[in-house]
């Protein structure tokens, strides 16, 4: 397992709870007191324990598998217009080709509904091999329906695919796309999560499995220059997780679009967020037309481009490879 001296670290404050959310540690890095948690005798005691377990680990691992924190030069560069520290994460666990997050600038997320039918899944896949076909990297979320299209249009017509999971590695959601998991890595995609262990029993777990779904679609929208919702219900009308990825996106300057025919789409509830952002001209929400596949090939966000000298000031550390 790939890892940094300084990931492990922080993986162990993490468990230990000195760092117990995103706005914690990001108050912790701005103030220069990071360094302080890491040296308590509870964190480095961790630190030994999880480098022990590590360690215990069969070295059976087909991809590359690790994890990165915000010092480590891998770390994807986080949107600048993310403004509030608990939305930004410095702690990723990946499974495959972790520089898919290298150049922000190439991927588009790809979201909609769980319960498509053979219509909305020919027009989706129609609009994927559009994107794979101008080298577009494909950002989302692994769940059933318009995700699932997303990255099997990937696997199948060798395009590159991100998953990401509101769960452990280990513990692929839904368990239905376990071999599409292992199908976009076959195919030099790659899998993250910000996630190391499942849902603690002892909390309420139907409230933290539904937090980690939403946190989960603002990385799609955190990770891509540009989102497609294919279909969505509105909010009480059905499944509309989609809707949090897209107000993800719009607060974070990501370009977003919707598939919508207005013939065709009109009376369908399985539009009607779609429709709902059309007609909603202060959403600014575009329709996905035609023309519309190379103009979101040619998004290029200067503020997703990683500036040489912001590289180089990231704190260097050892890599160390183990198991």
């Amino acid at each position: 397992m790939k890892y940094t001296k300084k990931a492990l670290a922080i993986l162990a404050a993490k468990e230990s709870g000195k760092i117990s959310s995103n706005a914690i540690f990001w108050d912790l890095y701005y103030k220069n007191k990071i360094d302080e948690i890491l040296d308590d005798e509870m964190v480095l005691g961790n630190c030994e324990e999880l480098e022990l377990k590590f360690n215990s680990i069969d070295d059976n691992y087909e991809y590359e598998e690790g994890f990165v924190c915000v010092y480590d030069e891998d770390f994807p560069l986080i949107n600048p217009k993310v403004k509030n520290k608990s939305e930004k994460p410095y702690l990723l666990f990946y499974k495959g080709d972790i520089s898919l997050l290298k150049n922000i600038n190439e991927n588009v997320a790809v979201i909609g509904l769980t319960d498509i039918d053979d219509e909305i899944r020919e027009r989706e896949t129609a609009i994927v091999k559009e994107l794979i076909e101008k080298k577009i990297v494909i950002v989302s979320g692994l769940a059933q329906g318009c995700d699932t299209v997303a990255h099997k249009v990937c696997v199948e017509n060798e395009g590159k695919t991100i998953a990401i999971l509101p769960t452990p590695l280990k513990k692929i959601y839904p368990l239905e796309n376990k071999e599409l998991a292992d199908e976009i890595l076959k195919k030099g995609g790659l899998i993250v999560s910000e996630y190391y262990k499942e849902v603690n029993k002892e909390v309420n777990k139907k409230y933290e499995t539904i937090k980690r779904l939403v946190e989960r679609d603002r990385l799609q929208a955190m990770f891509s220059k540009a989102i497609i919702l294919i279909a969505s219900y509105r909010k009480g009308e059905g499944d509309s997780g989609s809707r949090h990825a897209m107000e993800a996106a719009k607060k974070y300057g990501v370009e977003r679009y919707v598939m919508y025919n207005s013939t065709k789409d009109e009376n369908n509830i399985k539009f009607a967020l779609n429709k709902d952002y059309i007609n909603d001209e202060e959403e600014n929400v575009k329709r996905l037309v035609r023309k519309s596949i190379e103009e979101i090939k040619n998004i290029e966000k200067k503020e997703l481009i990683e500036k040489k000298e912001l590289i180089e000031k990231k704190v260097s550390v050892e890599q160390m490879v183990l198991m």
